[in-house]
């Protein structure tokens, strides 16, 4: 049942306000943040307008947890799970600040080596379950921000079990790369690719989309309770979420067209502060 749908059924004030709480969950680069990686101050007064109405603001971001936690702390936020890279990792709130509450991993080493074929010039990272990262020659040069992380030789990339797999190619534009990475027909893994040269490889099955799920599920919300922002490809599996669940689907207006096509609407664009519209028409009716 909608939230429309209940307070047509006259429900107590109280109710009302709480069955419109929300999970909002939010895109970081080129949603929270501009593409240097500065947030404004008209998108950090709305993300607390929405905390002050009540409603839970989290991230769903394809950053590790080791880089997506400064930006909580920038934004004055404190979710109980966050959603980091691209859904195979959750983490939860605790006394101590944050753990690791859902890994999802996967054997990485025949995918590294299809993908190697086709692009042997490309610089490679995986990130461990414990979030230990390691990177090839080039991916510390990409303009990536890699937080803790350690180099070492292509060979020596897939030893354990990993939840990401990160491949750039600056030798290449985004259509050639787009091209490419059709050409290989990745099979078993879900993966997206990137404003340019980016691929972004999970464990089959996994995305933002899938982790929101099981967060959805863990705050008992229903799904139409979920309000989703973001700019990339991948974030089209949290839109497909929000919008089968009759929740709310918000494009960034920079956004590639196949992305907002996948949208119920679409926002301005993050150098128009596009987000702050968006968390303050929610913030206007409070949730609790």
């Amino acid at each position: 049942m909608t939230a429309t749908a209940r307070k047509a059924e006259g429900s107590t004030s109280s109710e009302v306000q709480a069955s419109d709480r929300l999970l909002i969950a939010l895109d970081v680069d080129g949603t929270l943040l501009h593409e240097d990686g500065s947030a404004s101050d008209a998108v950090k007064d709305a993300v607390l307008a929405a905390i002050d109405a009540g409603h839970e603001v989290t991230l769903a971001t394809g950053r590790s947890w080791e880089t997506a936690r400064d930006v909580l702390a920038e934004f004055g936020m404190k979710p109980e799970y966050v959603v980091c890279s691209n859904g195979a990792v959750i983490m939860q709130r605790d006394a101590d600040g944050y753990r690791r509450a859902i890994v999802e991993t996967f054997d990485a080493r025949p995918v590294l080596e299809m993908v190697h074929g086709f692009l042997p010039e490309g610089s490679y990272m995986v990130e461990e379950a414990d979030g230990t990262r390691y990177y090839t020659e080039g991916m510390d040069s990409s303009g990536w921000t890699l937080g803790p992380a350690d180099p070492v030789p292509f060979e020596r990339l897939a030893r354990e079990p990993v939840s990401r797999v990160v491949v750039v190619s600056p030798s290449h534009d985004a259509e050639e790369f787009l091209g490419i990475v059709e050409q290989m027909g990745l099979r078993k893994v879900t993966y997206a690719v990137g404003w340019a040269a980016w691929l972004d490889i999970a464990p089959e099955g996994v995305s933002k989309g899938s982790a929101l799920a099981r967060v959805l599920d863990r705050l008992s919300l229903p799904k139409d309770a979920l309000l989703v922002v973001g700019d990339g490809r991948n974030d089209i599996e949290m839109f497909r979420l929000a919008r089968s669940g009759g929740g709310r689907a918000v494009s960034m207006g920079q956004a590639p067209d196949e992305v907002k096509a996948e949208a119920d609407e679409v926002t301005g664009t993050v150098d128009d502060d596009g987000l702050a519209d968006v968390l303050l028409s929610v913030a206007a009716s409070r949730a609790l």
